[in-house]
């Protein structure tokens, strides 16, 4: 074991946090920790590391166990140095060395210690041992696989934002190689590009990793064990998102059935003992049951689970078929083109997903859409178009002497305070919190407000600009339903796949300066990049064999007929098909094997250790499964064919 609790009990100020938790982190583990946001699962993370003192029980570390932590209090740190050199910062050890060495050099050079040749010899090779010569390289690679370009690498860390500030660190962190990795929200700061990099890297990290995450396509991926901070209690799940959610299922339908069975057991003895607890004969039972209600370990009631969105959202008016038009749309930035001579149109029942790694121009398109950023071409809305435009920015247009109520009201929509304490609840504001002013809520707290008044709105357009940042997993569920429901059209750019995959139908990316348009959802649109990605590098490889359905074709359309003597050609073409078949088999039966081999060596962490060696290991991998995949459908059709033309000789 790692890391852990045992028998925990944590209270923060009055509130229980967890009481009599325990929780085993084990060497290589994939943990996603998971709770609805105030339910402590940071808090968490700050208990195991030492930050804050349990009220009871025991919080384990192995001896000489190395923690790194990600979390957003690090933002607090600032520098003046690169942000190469702050991820470079992680080899403390090698940098140290590089300095003794050449220190040591320049005494040398004045004077030719015996004594100094043994140190610098020394320290040469242990440089060499710790592969001290290669960390820059090494450095450079996991920020450029974090969305960091060659130019930014000796670029002043603050210089940059909070997100990309986020990113050195991690950068950092993973470089530390730590035995036990705690990621707090590590995609929030993420594009689609760099998520993907961070999944590839984490899944064959040499080391056990919590990540506290509201991104369920993120710890689908990630992680083998789910546990979840629910009614004060962590729950441990044996698997993905997918099956946390199955088998939680599972598991509240018998916590409902149990506490339903232990109330009917408590009205009982309750009125067993009201009834004879004042009889002479009966009163030692009656205590005795009174005795046993007050050990009795109470079952919760589960029905304080989710709340739904009841809120039928009517459109003032329908648009035409077209709701935007661009045409020739150009927007450069200095030297920096983000598109060009652009064309694209937005119909009626699109919803459009803007996709891309960070520094394309997403948010910049969709400000261009929104009339809200300079460009050359034209922009032009269709008939009937009622937009409304949801950025970080638009906060501004709230009034902060509003309570949130009131400013939910102003918004016009004709709802009823009950459906709008509704919808505030379904994006984390519950009881009181409606009446409080908007000037004292925090900006996450006021961008959740900003994003409900859009909901609200009775545009038929909407432009939402990462709309789920700042929401959790069950807010984000109650915006995906919401967002199904709405009847009009709208673009949004995210970085949640789960997200883009439940509410797009349209796939918009910024590729070479133009728009690219896919008509289908992201799941849809990732298989068609594979398949396109899959065909490119079959181009580019040795000319295979002539595809099978060309030899096929033209026997499968020219049938005998019954009682005619066979076809001389379709008897030799059988026998072709039939030798065609067992080579098929031999070679299937070969890459099976060598797939097993490869699986051998993706888990072999000498492999792991070498980036290169693991990088060709999983790129041949790659290869002997789309092999197999070929293969196997020629193999399916050959057999079908053989079939046919046996069936075809009977007649």
């Amino acid at each position: 074991m790692l890391a852990g609790f045992t028998n925990v009990t944590f209270e923060f100020g009055s509130r229980v946090i967890v009481a009599d938790a325990t929780w085993h982190i084990q060497p290589n583990e994939r943990i996603g920790l998971i709770g609805y946001n105030g339910t402590g699962k940071s808090t968490l993370l700050k208990v195991l590391v030492g930050e804050y003192q349990v009220s009871a029980g025991t919080v384990e570390r192995s001896r000489g166990i190395s923690i790194g932590y990600l979390h957003q209090d690090l933002l607090s740190f600032d520098t003046n140095a690169s942000i190469l050199e702050v991820a470079l910062s992680a080899f403390e050890r090698v940098v140290q060395l590089e300095k003794e060495i050449e220190e040591l050099g320049k005494q040398l050079e004045i004077s030719e210690n015996e004594q100094l040749l043994i140190q610098y010899t020394d320290k040469l090779h242990e440089m060499d041992t710790l592969d001290g010569y290669n960390i820059e390289h090494k450095t450079a690679e996991i920020l450029q696989g974090l969305g960091f370009s060659n130019q930014d690498l000796n670029r002043p860390y603050k210089e940059f934002s909070g997100g990309w500030r986020m990113r050195v660190l991690l950068a950092k962190m993973i470089l530390q190689k730590p035995d036990l990795l705690l990621l707090d929200e590590p995609t929030n700061h993420l594009d689609l590009p760099s998520i993907e990099w961070l999944e590839k890297y984490l899944q064959h990290y040499q080391g056990a990793v919590v990540i506290v995450s509201h991104d369920k396509y993120f710890l689908n991926r990630m992680v083998t064990k789910i546990v979840e901070l629910y009614q004060r209690q962590l729950h441990i799940y044996g698997g993905n998102f997918d099956y946390y959610e199955s088998e939680k299922e599972i598991r509240l339908e018998m916590q409902q059935r149990a506490f339903e069975n232990q109330q009917d057991y408590i009205r009982q003895q309750q009125r067993f003992i009201e009834r004879f607890r004042s009889k002479a004969s009966k009163a030692a039972q009656a205590q005795s049951a009174i005795k046993r209600l007050e050990k009795l370990d109470v079952i919760e009631d589960v029905s304080i689970d989710r709340p739904s969105i009841r809120i039928n959202f009517q459109l003032d008016k329908t648009p035409g078929k077209v709701i935007c038009e661009l045409k020739n749309i150009t927007k450069k930035y200095n030297t920096q083109t983000i598109v060009e001579n652009a064309n694209a149109e937005i119909m009626r029942g699109n919803k459009i997903a803007l996709i891309g790694a960070n520094g394309k121009g997403k948010s910049t398109l969709l400000r261009i859409i929104a009339d809200q950023e300079s460009f050359e071409g034209e922009r032009k809305w269709g008939h009937n178009v009622e937009e409304s435009f949801y950025a970080q920015h638009q906060l501004e247009s709230l009034n902060v002497n509003n309570t949130l109520i009131d400013e939910l009201k102003s918004a016009g929509s004709q709802k009823t305070e009950l459906e709008l304490r509704t919808l505030l609840g379904c994006f984390l504001f519950s009881g009181d919190d409606v009446d409080k002013k908007i000037k004292v809520l925090s900006g996450g707290e006021k961008a959740r407000v900003a994003l409900a008044k859009t909901i609200i709105s009775q545009a038929n357009f909407l432009m939402l600009d990462e709309p789920t940042n700042h929401l959790d997993m069950l807010s984000i569920d109650l915006l995906v339903e919401a967002l199904n429901k709405y009847e009009g059209s709208l673009i949004l750019v995210s970085h949640d796949r789960y997200f883009i995959s439940k509410v797009a139908n349209t796939i918009w990316e910024i590729d070479d300066h133009q728009i690219k348009n896919f008509q289908g959802g992201y799941e849809e649109y990732m298989e068609w990049k594979e398949r396109m990605a899959s065909n490119k590098q079959n181009k580019n490889a040795a000319p295979a064999e002539v595809p099978v359905q060309k030899t096929i074709a033209p026997v499968v359309e020219s049938k005998p007929v019954a009682g005619v003597a066979i076809n001389k050609e379709a008897k030799k073409e059988l026998q072709k098909q039939q030798k065609r078949f067992q080579q098929l088999e031999q070679q299937i039966a070969t890459l099976q094997a060598k797939k097993i081999e490869l699986e051998a060596a993706l888990a072999n962490p000498e492999i792991y250790a070498d980036k290169d060696k693991f990088l060709q290991a999983e790129k041949n991998y790659q290869s002997n499964t789309e092999q197999l995949q070929q293969l196997n459908s020629e193999y399916e059709t050959i057999f079908e064919l053989i079939i046919s033309l046996e069936e075809n000789q009977t007649l």
